[in-house]
């Protein structure tokens, strides 16, 4: 995922519903910053920078920690005796 993408999660997240988008008329190097959030239900409020960017981080650490835990489970199963093919078909 490249930044823009993990903003985009870390903001659905922490609202339901479509309630931000990003102005047309932008500024930085990025459309989808956290500078460029507008909301577009009235109901709700832009996060602040520190708290989107800890959801950022919560995300990118479950990804991390979802890889690991794969590798792992994947040389247990090694130790094991079963092949890559037999870990693969599971």
């Amino acid at each position: 995922m490249n930044d823009q993408q993990w903003l985009s999660k870390a903001l659905a997240s922490m609202n339901s519903g479509q309630w931000f988008g990003w102005k047309k008329d932008w500024t930085g190097s990025h459309r989808m910053s956290y500078e460029n959030i507008i909301v577009l239900d009235d109901t709700k409020s832009i996060p602040s920078e520190a708290n989107v960017n800890a959801k950022i981080q919560e995300f990118k650490d479950a990804d991390t920690q979802k890889e690991n835990d794969k590798t792992s489970a994947q040389n247990k199963l090694k130790a094991l005796g079963l092949t890559d093919a037999e870990i693969e078909a599971l």
